[in-house]
Protein backbone atom coordinates (compact mmCIF):
# COMPACT_ATOMS: atom_id res chain seq x y z
CA UNK A 1 0.00 0.00 0.00
CA UNK A 2 1.10 3.57 -0.67
CA UNK A 3 0.72 6.52 1.71
CA UNK A 4 -2.46 7.46 -0.15
CA UNK A 5 -4.06 4.18 0.89
CA UNK A 6 -4.05 2.84 -2.66
CA UNK A 7 -2.29 -0.40 -3.61
CA UNK A 8 1.24 0.01 -4.95
CA UNK A 9 0.32 -1.39 -8.36
CA UNK A 10 -1.94 1.63 -8.92
CA UNK A 11 0.99 4.05 -9.07
CA UNK A 12 1.82 5.77 -12.35
CA UNK A 13 -0.38 7.03 -15.14
CA UNK A 14 -4.05 6.07 -15.05
CA UNK A 15 -5.44 3.61 -17.56
CA UNK A 16 -7.30 5.57 -20.23
CA UNK A 17 -10.64 3.86 -20.77
CA UNK A 18 -13.38 4.07 -23.38
CA UNK A 19 -16.84 2.63 -22.73
CA UNK A 20 -19.32 1.22 -25.26
CA UNK A 21 -22.93 1.82 -24.24
CA UNK A 22 -24.66 4.74 -22.54
CA UNK A 23 -27.34 2.61 -20.89
CA UNK A 24 -25.92 -0.11 -18.65
CA UNK A 25 -22.47 1.21 -19.63
CA UNK A 26 -22.88 4.19 -17.33
CA UNK A 27 -22.03 2.05 -14.31
CA UNK A 28 -18.59 1.66 -15.89
CA UNK A 29 -18.29 5.31 -16.86
CA UNK A 30 -19.02 6.28 -13.26
CA UNK A 31 -16.50 3.73 -11.96
CA UNK A 32 -13.62 4.53 -14.31
CA UNK A 33 -11.93 6.95 -11.91
CA UNK A 34 -8.64 7.40 -10.08
CA UNK A 35 -10.09 5.29 -7.24
CA UNK A 36 -9.33 2.25 -9.43
CA UNK A 37 -6.44 3.73 -11.40
CA UNK A 38 -8.56 4.65 -14.44
CA UNK A 39 -9.51 7.73 -16.42
CA UNK A 40 -12.56 7.85 -18.69
CA UNK A 41 -11.66 9.43 -22.05
CA UNK A 42 -14.34 8.39 -24.55
CA UNK A 43 -17.76 6.80 -24.93
CA UNK A 44 -19.47 5.25 -27.93
CA UNK A 45 -23.09 4.48 -28.79
CA UNK A 46 -25.42 4.72 -31.78
CA UNK A 47 -28.08 6.21 -29.46
CA UNK A 48 -27.29 9.80 -30.41
CA UNK A 49 -29.97 11.44 -28.27
CA UNK A 50 -28.55 9.88 -25.10
CA UNK A 51 -24.89 9.94 -26.14
CA UNK A 52 -24.54 13.73 -26.30
CA UNK A 53 -25.75 14.54 -22.76
CA UNK A 54 -23.74 11.68 -21.24
CA UNK A 55 -20.62 12.86 -23.04
CA UNK A 56 -21.21 16.37 -21.78
CA UNK A 57 -21.78 15.10 -18.23
CA UNK A 58 -18.40 13.35 -18.15
CA UNK A 59 -16.62 15.85 -20.42
CA UNK A 60 -15.27 13.14 -22.74
CA UNK A 61 -15.17 12.50 -26.48
CA UNK A 62 -18.20 10.82 -28.02
CA UNK A 63 -18.48 8.51 -31.03
CA UNK A 64 -21.25 6.79 -32.93
CA UNK A 65 -18.78 4.91 -35.16
CA UNK A 66 -16.97 2.08 -33.37
CA UNK A 67 -14.00 2.08 -35.74
CA UNK A 68 -13.46 5.81 -35.16
CA UNK A 69 -13.84 5.24 -31.43
CA UNK A 70 -11.02 2.66 -31.51
CA UNK A 71 -8.73 5.27 -33.06
CA UNK A 72 -9.02 7.39 -29.90
CA UNK A 73 -5.86 7.57 -27.78
CA UNK A 74 -6.75 5.10 -25.01
CA UNK A 75 -5.53 1.90 -23.38
CA UNK A 76 -8.66 -0.14 -22.73
CA UNK A 77 -12.26 -0.67 -23.80
CA UNK A 78 -15.24 -1.72 -21.69
CA UNK A 79 -18.06 -3.38 -23.62
CA UNK A 80 -21.61 -2.87 -22.38
CA UNK A 81 -23.28 -3.23 -25.76
CA UNK A 82 -25.80 -5.87 -26.86
CA UNK A 83 -25.46 -9.30 -25.24
CA UNK A 84 -24.88 -11.25 -28.47
CA UNK A 85 -22.38 -8.84 -30.05
CA UNK A 86 -19.58 -8.76 -27.47
CA UNK A 87 -17.15 -11.15 -29.15
CA UNK A 88 -16.95 -9.30 -32.47
CA UNK A 89 -16.49 -5.95 -30.70
CA UNK A 90 -13.89 -7.44 -28.34
CA UNK A 91 -11.87 -9.05 -31.10
CA UNK A 92 -11.76 -5.81 -33.08
CA UNK A 93 -10.65 -3.86 -29.98
CA UNK A 94 -7.92 -6.37 -29.13
CA UNK A 95 -6.60 -6.21 -32.68
CA UNK A 96 -6.55 -2.42 -32.31
CA UNK A 97 -4.23 -2.81 -29.31
CA UNK A 98 -6.79 -2.24 -26.53
CA UNK A 99 -7.30 -4.26 -23.38
CA UNK A 100 -10.92 -5.41 -23.11
CA UNK A 101 -13.50 -5.98 -20.38
CA UNK A 102 -16.81 -7.40 -21.61
CA UNK A 103 -20.02 -7.59 -19.62
CA UNK A 104 -22.21 -10.68 -19.02
CA UNK A 105 -21.33 -12.82 -22.03
CA UNK A 106 -18.10 -13.33 -23.96
CA UNK A 107 -19.46 -15.15 -27.00
CA UNK A 108 -22.77 -15.99 -28.63
CA UNK A 109 -21.42 -19.00 -30.56
CA UNK A 110 -18.72 -21.57 -29.86
CA UNK A 111 -16.82 -20.38 -32.94
CA UNK A 112 -16.72 -16.85 -31.53
CA UNK A 113 -15.38 -18.23 -28.25
CA UNK A 114 -12.51 -19.97 -30.02
CA UNK A 115 -11.66 -16.88 -32.08
CA UNK A 116 -11.71 -14.72 -28.96
CA UNK A 117 -9.32 -17.03 -27.09
CA UNK A 118 -6.95 -17.14 -30.04
CA UNK A 119 -7.02 -13.34 -30.37
CA UNK A 120 -6.23 -12.80 -26.69
CA UNK A 121 -3.32 -15.23 -26.98
CA UNK A 122 -2.00 -13.62 -30.16
CA UNK A 123 -2.20 -10.03 -28.87
CA UNK A 124 -1.03 -10.76 -25.31
CA UNK A 125 -3.49 -8.17 -24.02
CA UNK A 126 -5.70 -8.38 -20.94
CA UNK A 127 -9.24 -9.68 -21.39
CA UNK A 128 -11.76 -9.93 -18.56
CA UNK A 129 -15.40 -10.91 -18.28
CA UNK A 130 -17.15 -8.16 -16.30
CA UNK A 131 -19.28 -10.63 -14.35
CA UNK A 132 -20.05 -8.71 -11.16
CA UNK A 133 -21.89 -11.28 -9.03
CA UNK A 134 -18.77 -13.07 -7.72
CA UNK A 135 -17.70 -9.82 -6.05
CA UNK A 136 -20.55 -9.38 -3.57
CA UNK A 137 -19.33 -9.44 0.02
CA UNK A 138 -20.95 -12.81 0.71
CA UNK A 139 -19.53 -14.54 -2.37
CA UNK A 140 -16.04 -13.19 -1.65
CA UNK A 141 -16.41 -14.42 1.93
CA UNK A 142 -17.50 -17.88 0.77
CA UNK A 143 -14.45 -17.99 -1.51
CA UNK A 144 -12.25 -17.11 1.47
CA UNK A 145 -13.84 -19.81 3.64
CA UNK A 146 -13.64 -22.40 0.87
CA UNK A 147 -9.93 -21.75 0.40
CA UNK A 148 -9.30 -22.48 4.10
CA UNK A 149 -10.51 -26.05 3.50
CA UNK A 150 -13.19 -25.82 6.21
CA UNK A 151 -15.95 -27.38 4.10
CA UNK A 152 -13.63 -29.62 2.08
CA UNK A 153 -13.93 -30.26 -1.66
CA UNK A 154 -17.08 -29.07 -3.44
CA UNK A 155 -19.45 -31.92 -4.30
CA UNK A 156 -22.65 -30.06 -5.20
CA UNK A 157 -23.66 -26.41 -5.59
CA UNK A 158 -26.70 -24.27 -6.41
CA UNK A 159 -26.64 -20.97 -8.24
CA UNK A 160 -29.85 -19.04 -8.83
CA UNK A 161 -30.37 -15.87 -10.81
CA UNK A 162 -34.10 -15.46 -11.33
CA UNK A 163 -35.09 -11.86 -11.97
CA UNK A 164 -38.81 -11.48 -12.73
CA UNK A 165 -40.05 -8.19 -14.14
CA UNK A 166 -43.49 -6.90 -15.00
CA UNK A 167 -44.46 -7.28 -18.68
CA UNK A 168 -44.25 -3.50 -19.14
CA UNK A 169 -40.77 -3.39 -17.60
CA UNK A 170 -39.57 -6.24 -19.80
CA UNK A 171 -40.75 -4.45 -22.93
CA UNK A 172 -39.31 -1.09 -21.88
CA UNK A 173 -35.78 -2.59 -21.93
CA UNK A 174 -36.43 -4.64 -25.09
CA UNK A 175 -37.78 -2.25 -27.72
CA UNK A 176 -38.40 -3.89 -31.09
CA UNK A 177 -39.41 -7.37 -32.21
CA UNK A 178 -35.78 -8.23 -33.01
CA UNK A 179 -34.26 -6.88 -29.80
CA UNK A 180 -31.90 -9.49 -28.34
CA UNK A 181 -33.83 -9.75 -25.08
CA UNK A 182 -36.91 -10.95 -26.97
CA UNK A 183 -34.95 -13.78 -28.60
CA UNK A 184 -32.65 -14.72 -25.69
CA UNK A 185 -32.94 -18.49 -25.06
CA UNK A 186 -33.71 -19.32 -21.45
CA UNK A 187 -30.29 -20.86 -20.77
CA UNK A 188 -28.04 -18.17 -22.26
CA UNK A 189 -28.02 -15.65 -19.39
CA UNK A 190 -26.40 -18.13 -17.00
CA UNK A 191 -23.23 -16.34 -15.90
CA UNK A 192 -24.85 -14.60 -12.90
CA UNK A 193 -25.75 -18.05 -11.55
CA UNK A 194 -22.54 -19.87 -12.49
CA UNK A 195 -19.73 -17.34 -12.09
CA UNK A 196 -19.92 -17.08 -8.27
CA UNK A 197 -19.79 -20.89 -7.94
CA UNK A 198 -16.74 -21.10 -10.19
CA UNK A 199 -15.13 -18.21 -8.30
CA UNK A 200 -15.73 -19.78 -4.89
CA UNK A 201 -14.55 -23.29 -5.85
CA UNK A 202 -12.08 -22.56 -8.69
CA UNK A 203 -13.62 -25.30 -10.84
CA UNK A 204 -14.46 -25.46 -14.56
CA UNK A 205 -17.44 -27.06 -16.36
CA UNK A 206 -16.77 -30.18 -18.43
CA UNK A 207 -20.29 -31.39 -19.33
CA UNK A 208 -23.67 -29.63 -19.58
CA UNK A 209 -27.34 -30.67 -19.46
CA UNK A 210 -30.25 -28.25 -19.80
CA UNK A 211 -34.03 -28.18 -19.59
CA UNK A 212 -36.13 -25.19 -20.60
CA UNK A 213 -39.26 -24.14 -18.69
CA UNK A 214 -42.47 -22.97 -20.35
CA UNK A 215 -44.99 -20.68 -18.65
CA UNK A 216 -48.52 -20.82 -20.14
CA UNK A 217 -49.94 -17.45 -21.13
CA UNK A 218 -46.71 -15.47 -20.95
CA UNK A 219 -46.61 -15.14 -24.75
CA UNK A 220 -49.77 -12.99 -24.57
CA UNK A 221 -48.09 -10.40 -22.34
CA UNK A 222 -45.03 -9.32 -24.35
CA UNK A 223 -43.26 -9.62 -27.71
CA UNK A 224 -40.82 -12.19 -26.31
CA UNK A 225 -40.35 -15.37 -28.32
CA UNK A 226 -38.11 -17.14 -25.80
CA UNK A 227 -38.98 -19.31 -22.81
CA UNK A 228 -38.92 -17.66 -19.36
CA UNK A 229 -36.72 -20.09 -17.43
CA UNK A 230 -34.39 -23.06 -17.33
CA UNK A 231 -32.50 -25.50 -15.14
CA UNK A 232 -28.91 -26.36 -16.08
CA UNK A 233 -26.69 -29.08 -14.65
CA UNK A 234 -22.91 -28.75 -15.01
CA UNK A 235 -20.42 -31.51 -14.30
CA UNK A 236 -17.31 -29.75 -13.04
CA UNK A 237 -13.68 -30.77 -13.48
CA UNK A 238 -13.45 -31.99 -9.87
CA UNK A 239 -16.49 -34.26 -10.36
CA UNK A 240 -18.98 -31.97 -8.61
CA UNK A 241 -22.44 -31.20 -9.98
CA UNK A 242 -23.65 -27.58 -10.09
CA UNK A 243 -27.32 -26.72 -10.60
CA UNK A 244 -28.22 -23.36 -12.16
CA UNK A 245 -31.71 -21.85 -12.18
CA UNK A 246 -33.27 -18.73 -13.75
CA UNK A 247 -34.36 -16.49 -15.56
CA UNK A 248 -37.58 -14.40 -15.32
CA UNK A 249 -40.08 -16.73 -13.63
CA UNK A 250 -42.18 -15.39 -10.73
CA UNK A 251 -40.27 -15.55 -7.44
CA UNK A 252 -37.15 -13.38 -7.31
CA UNK A 253 -34.06 -15.37 -6.32
CA UNK A 254 -30.34 -14.57 -6.16
CA UNK A 255 -28.93 -17.40 -4.10
CA UNK A 256 -25.84 -19.60 -3.82
CA UNK A 257 -25.06 -22.76 -1.87
CA UNK A 258 -21.95 -24.99 -1.78
CA UNK A 259 -21.92 -28.50 -0.34
CA UNK A 260 -18.44 -29.84 0.42
CA UNK A 261 -16.96 -33.08 1.68
CA UNK A 262 -16.68 -31.60 5.21
CA UNK A 263 -19.62 -29.20 5.46
CA UNK A 264 -21.71 -26.67 3.57
CA UNK A 265 -22.29 -22.94 3.24
CA UNK A 266 -24.82 -20.66 1.61
CA UNK A 267 -26.21 -17.18 1.26
CA UNK A 268 -29.24 -17.10 3.54
CA UNK A 269 -32.60 -16.70 1.86
CA UNK A 270 -34.44 -13.40 2.10
CA UNK A 271 -36.60 -10.85 0.32
CA UNK A 272 -33.84 -8.41 -0.62
CA UNK A 273 -32.07 -8.25 -3.98
CA UNK A 274 -29.35 -10.47 -2.53
CA UNK A 275 -31.34 -11.97 0.33
CA UNK A 276 -30.11 -10.43 3.56
CA UNK A 277 -26.47 -10.86 2.60
CA UNK A 278 -25.59 -13.26 5.42
CA UNK A 279 -23.40 -16.34 5.11
CA UNK A 280 -24.47 -19.54 6.84
CA UNK A 281 -21.89 -22.32 7.41
CA UNK A 282 -22.79 -25.67 8.95
CA UNK A 283 -21.30 -29.10 9.63
CA UNK A 284 -22.35 -32.54 10.80
CA UNK A 285 -21.64 -33.20 14.46
CA UNK A 286 -19.61 -36.34 13.71
CA UNK A 287 -17.39 -34.57 11.18
CA UNK A 288 -16.17 -31.37 12.79
CA UNK A 289 -12.84 -30.22 14.13
CA UNK A 290 -12.58 -29.31 17.83
CA UNK A 291 -13.32 -25.64 18.38
CA UNK A 292 -15.29 -25.21 15.15
CA UNK A 293 -18.95 -24.18 15.66
CA UNK A 294 -21.51 -26.68 14.45
CA UNK A 295 -23.33 -23.84 12.70
CA UNK A 296 -22.86 -20.09 12.38
CA UNK A 297 -24.54 -17.28 10.45
CA UNK A 298 -23.05 -13.84 10.09
CA UNK A 299 -22.97 -10.72 7.94
CA UNK A 300 -19.62 -10.50 6.12
CA UNK A 301 -17.82 -7.49 4.73
CA UNK A 302 -15.39 -7.18 1.85
CA UNK A 303 -11.77 -7.92 2.75
CA UNK A 304 -10.82 -4.37 1.69
CA UNK A 305 -12.26 -1.23 0.06
CA UNK A 306 -15.67 -1.90 1.58
CA UNK A 307 -16.66 1.76 1.70
CA UNK A 308 -15.99 2.16 -2.02
CA UNK A 309 -17.76 -1.07 -2.91
CA UNK A 310 -20.86 -0.10 -0.94
CA UNK A 311 -21.30 2.95 -3.17
CA UNK A 312 -21.42 0.85 -6.36
CA UNK A 313 -24.26 -1.11 -7.94
CA UNK A 314 -24.99 -4.83 -8.01
CA UNK A 315 -23.98 -5.45 -4.41
CA UNK A 316 -20.57 -3.82 -4.86
CA UNK A 317 -19.73 -5.85 -7.93
CA UNK A 318 -19.59 -2.83 -10.21
CA UNK A 319 -16.66 -1.44 -8.21
CA UNK A 320 -14.76 -4.72 -8.13
CA UNK A 321 -14.95 -5.45 -11.84
CA UNK A 322 -13.27 -2.11 -12.63
CA UNK A 323 -10.78 -2.71 -9.81
CA UNK A 324 -9.85 -6.22 -10.98
CA UNK A 325 -9.57 -5.12 -14.62
CA UNK A 326 -7.28 -2.26 -13.66
CA UNK A 327 -5.11 -4.51 -11.49
CA UNK A 328 -4.76 -7.09 -14.27
CA UNK A 329 -3.62 -4.44 -16.77
CA UNK A 330 -1.22 -2.77 -14.35
CA UNK A 331 0.38 -5.98 -13.03
CA UNK A 332 0.24 -8.07 -16.21
CA UNK A 333 -1.36 -10.95 -14.28
CA UNK A 334 -4.58 -12.32 -15.83
CA UNK A 335 -7.74 -11.67 -13.80
CA UNK A 336 -9.62 -14.61 -12.33
CA UNK A 337 -12.40 -14.07 -14.87
CA UNK A 338 -10.00 -14.39 -17.79
CA UNK A 339 -10.91 -15.27 -21.36
CA UNK A 340 -10.89 -19.03 -20.74
CA UNK A 341 -13.24 -18.96 -17.74
CA UNK A 342 -15.39 -16.32 -19.42
CA UNK A 343 -15.78 -18.24 -22.66
CA UNK A 344 -16.42 -21.50 -20.79
CA UNK A 345 -19.24 -20.08 -18.65
CA UNK A 346 -20.75 -18.25 -21.63
CA UNK A 347 -20.61 -21.49 -23.62
CA UNK A 348 -22.49 -23.29 -20.83
CA UNK A 349 -25.55 -21.31 -21.93
CA UNK A 350 -25.07 -22.32 -25.57
CA UNK A 351 -24.54 -26.02 -24.83
CA UNK A 352 -27.42 -26.03 -22.35
CA UNK A 353 -29.73 -24.74 -25.09
CA UNK A 354 -28.55 -27.49 -27.42
CA UNK A 355 -29.33 -29.90 -24.61
CA UNK A 356 -32.73 -28.37 -23.84
CA UNK A 357 -33.84 -28.75 -27.46
CA UNK A 358 -33.08 -32.46 -27.05
CA UNK A 359 -34.77 -32.72 -23.63
CA UNK A 360 -31.61 -32.79 -21.57
CA UNK A 361 -29.03 -34.71 -23.61
CA UNK A 362 -25.53 -34.06 -22.19
CA UNK A 363 -22.99 -32.08 -24.19
CA UNK A 364 -19.24 -31.99 -23.58
CA UNK A 365 -17.59 -28.65 -22.90
CA UNK A 366 -14.47 -27.98 -25.01
CA UNK A 367 -11.33 -27.07 -23.10
CA UNK A 368 -10.80 -23.58 -24.48
CA UNK A 369 -7.25 -23.51 -23.11
CA UNK A 370 -6.23 -26.26 -25.51
CA UNK A 371 -6.08 -25.80 -29.28
CA UNK A 372 -6.52 -29.55 -29.76
CA UNK A 373 -9.93 -29.34 -28.06
CA UNK A 374 -11.25 -25.99 -29.25
CA UNK A 375 -10.42 -26.62 -32.91
CA UNK A 376 -13.27 -29.14 -32.92
CA UNK A 377 -15.78 -26.30 -32.51
CA UNK A 378 -14.07 -23.40 -34.28
CA UNK A 379 -16.64 -23.58 -37.10
CA UNK A 380 -19.66 -24.02 -34.83
CA UNK A 381 -21.83 -20.96 -35.55
CA UNK A 382 -25.07 -22.41 -34.20
CA UNK A 383 -27.07 -19.30 -33.27
CA UNK A 384 -30.67 -18.43 -32.33
CA UNK A 385 -30.43 -14.73 -33.18
CA UNK A 386 -32.61 -13.40 -36.04
CA UNK A 387 -29.58 -11.99 -37.88
CA UNK A 388 -28.28 -15.55 -38.24
CA UNK A 389 -31.57 -17.13 -39.31
CA UNK A 390 -30.95 -19.98 -41.76
CA UNK A 391 -31.58 -23.67 -42.24
CA UNK A 392 -30.18 -25.64 -39.32
CA UNK A 393 -30.19 -22.73 -36.88
CA UNK A 394 -32.08 -23.21 -33.60
CA UNK A 395 -35.32 -21.57 -32.45
CA UNK A 396 -35.34 -19.37 -29.33
CA UNK A 397 -38.03 -21.46 -27.63
CA UNK A 398 -39.16 -25.03 -27.09
CA UNK A 399 -42.29 -23.90 -28.93
CA UNK A 400 -40.15 -23.28 -31.99
CA UNK A 401 -39.72 -20.04 -33.89
CA UNK A 402 -43.19 -18.80 -33.02
CA UNK A 403 -44.12 -15.17 -33.63
CA UNK A 404 -45.51 -13.15 -30.71
CA UNK A 405 -49.27 -13.25 -30.33
CA UNK A 406 -51.47 -10.34 -31.41
CA UNK A 407 -52.18 -9.57 -27.75
CA UNK A 408 -48.48 -9.66 -26.88
CA UNK A 409 -47.55 -7.37 -29.77
CA UNK A 410 -50.32 -4.92 -28.85
CA UNK A 411 -49.07 -4.76 -25.26
CA UNK A 412 -45.46 -4.32 -26.40
CA UNK A 413 -46.25 -1.56 -28.91
CA UNK A 414 -48.10 0.35 -26.23
CA UNK A 415 -44.99 0.35 -24.03
CA UNK A 416 -42.65 1.15 -26.91
CA UNK A 417 -44.75 4.14 -27.91
CA UNK A 418 -44.64 5.40 -24.33
CA UNK A 419 -40.82 5.27 -24.18
CA UNK A 420 -40.44 6.91 -27.60
CA UNK A 421 -39.45 3.88 -29.66
CA UNK A 422 -40.69 4.25 -33.24
CA UNK A 423 -39.34 1.06 -34.83
CA UNK A 424 -41.03 -2.26 -35.48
Amino acid sequence: MTKSGKPSWMKGKPIRVGVIGVGRGQSFTRGATDLVGMKLVAICDTWKERLAPVGKQYNVSTYTDYDKFLEHDMDAVVLANYFHEHATFAIKALKAGKHVMSECSCNSTLAEGVELCRTVEKTGLTYMLAENYPYTAFNMEMRRVYRTGEIGEATYADGEYNHPMSPDSRMSIAPGVNHWRNWLPSTYYCTHALAPLMYITDTMPTKVNGLSILSPGIEDQTARRADPGSVILCRMDNGAVFRLFGLILPGHSNWYRIHGSKGAMELTRGLGYFGNGQVRIWHEEWDIKPGTPLERTYLPDWPEYGELARQAGHGGGDFWTNFEFSRAIKTGRPPFLDVYRGVAMSSVGILAWKSALEEGRPFDMPDFRKESSRKNVDQDRWSPWPKDAAAGQPPPSLRGNVAPSAAGMAAAKKVWKKIGYRGK
